[in-house]
């Protein structure tokens, strides 16, 4: 396929912005974007494409205009790139917005991202079970043997289980991305009752491991997203970057032109400009009110329930099922007060309690705190709405008690609680994990709502999106 380059000069800034601070009036930046308050006021501005929304699926459709030479525009709501990639530096601590683990197995990652620069780490290849009042490991046999060959006798799922799940990974290996994703589906809960694993470990390992990804405890997500992380995770490693999971988006964001992003800059309409007699493409408006006039189209990389907001008197993008949602809390330790060194993940196979995870950040990535300290990371699934956070923070303080013992987590420091409404759309089935991105004449939707509900399906999309404005544009030809 080959492309017809447009030499058209790119229109605005780049560069990128360091962890955010608590304070959203200003942020500390490696580059200084222009608000959109320093532009004047009268007349509307025209770029080629004009992207709405600086996460993933945005960046993603950025840097596959930028590398074919169309000038755009990204316009962005809040203080930096990211959307739900971002990583808050409270302390010393560096704090994502939920938890997020990035998978290097993902596809489409391994195009667009440099990992040595991410300066990626590891965690353990398996996880630690919290279950029947003690810890058990579940380990991944062709990295950790013999720790596999230990776990074998445990109560985590009976032998026939592990050879299920070893199974289950030559099953998910053997077929392609697109064979998965277009694959007839049932719940994920239902897959593994038709695979024949049993209940017990259904519900100490799968539930909050699975669940944990998905922040889905009932497993209700479709097989077709299980298949696929399956996949991810049997080919690359859970890790966490150096400096943050936001670190991502920032890298996407440092490659692009100077004065291409547009922070502080909130969409509340795309129009069509019936006063311009040629107005094949829409318009944005902001907040503002400033106007942008696109030559080329409008690409909608914004969440789930602000695509219907921004697209009115049109049928939704997708019709929503209700958000995934989840609280994170982080707690700061001595270094000498947590109970191993190990950057493995540890899960709630009990049953009971309100957390479903956790694990140590500092264990993964040292620079996730200050040398003498560590980071203790625990998820929630759900929003506890009309439980206050002084009373979350005691529940998950008594249970760890129970974990660990209460004078290691009674020296424990609350540092900072996320309630995460809308971190992943649902996909439950019937799910269309590969929609048309196009949605009307000139204006294009990306997401993860669109594809699979990782970082690769955001990145995914807003590939999509992309090719198919070049197409419609004649941009493309075979």
């Amino acid at each position: 396929m080959t492309l017809l380059h447009l030499s058209l000069r790119h229109f605005i800034p780049s560069s990128l912005l360091s962890p955010s601070t608590q304070n959203t009036h200003h942020h500390r930046a490696r580059f200084k974007p222009r608000a959109s308050s320093s532009f004047p006021q009268p007349n509307p501005k025209n770029s080629g494409v004009i992207v709405i929304g600086a996460g993933l699926a945005g960046l993603a459709a950025a840097t596959h205009l930028n590398s074919q030479n169309i000038p755009f525009l990204l316009l962005e709501a809040s203080d930096a790139v990211g959307g739900r990639v971002r990583t808050d530096k409270v302390q010393g601590f560096l704090l994502d917005r939920g938890f997020q683990i990035f998978i290097t197995g993902y596809p489409e990652a391994q195009k667009l991202l440099d990992y040595s620069a991410l300066n990626l780490h590891k965690f353990y290849s398996g996880a630690r079970v919290y279950y029947n009042g003690q810890f058990h490991t579940v380990s991944d046999p062709l990295r950790h043997f013999w720790d596999s060959l230990q776990s074998l006798a445990n109560p985590i799922g009976s032998i026939l289980d592990k050879l299920l799940i070893a199974s289950t990974r030559i099953r998910v290996l053997s077929k392609s991305d697109e064979e998965i994703l277009s694959s007839k589906e049932v719940s994920t809960i239902d897959l593994l009752r038709k695979l024949g694993f049993s209940d017990s470990v259904i519900g100490s390992f799968f539930r909050p491991f699975f669940g944990g990804i998905f922040f889905d405890k009932e497993l209700d997500t479709t097989s077709r997203l299980f298949d696929f992380i399956f996949k991810c995770l049997a080919l690359g490693d859970n890790t966490l970057p150096a400096n943050g999971i936001g670190a991502i988006p920032q890298q996407l964001a440092a490659r692009l032109p100077p004065n291409s992003i547009l922070l502080n800059s909130k969409v509340v309409s795309v129009y069509f400009d019936d006063s311009v007699s040629d107005s094949a493409s829409p318009s944005v408006r902001l907040e503002n009110g400033e106007v942008f006039r696109s030559e080329l189209g409008v690409i909608v990389a914004v969440e789930e329930p602000q695509a219907a907001k921004l697209l009115p008197g049109r049928s939704e993008p997708v019709k929503q099922k209700g958000a995934r949602s989840t609280v994170c809390l982080y707690f700061t330790a001595d270094r000498a007060q947590v109970p191993v060194g190990d950057p493995v993940l540890y899960l709630n196979g009990s049953g009971n309690g309100i957390v479903n995870n956790m694990f140590f950040a500092t264990n993964v990535a040292p620079s996730y705190g200050p040398p003498d300290k560590a980071l203790v990371s625990v998820s929630l699934i759900g929003m506890y709405e009309g439980v206050s956070d002084d009373d979350l923070t005691s529940e998950v303080v008594r249970e760890l008690s129970g974990w660990f013992g209460a004078p290691m987590v009674g020296t424990w420091r609350h540092l900072k609680t996320y309630r995460i409404g809308f971190a992943q759309p649902n996909q439950r089935p019937p799910t269309d994990l590969m929609k048309n991105p196009r949605f009307g004449s000139g204006v294009y939707v990306c997401g993860d709502h669109l594809t699979s509900a990782t970082f690769d399906g955001a990145l995914v999309s807003g590939r999509r999106a992309v090719e198919a404005l070049l197409s419609d544009r004649a941009l493309v030809r075979s």
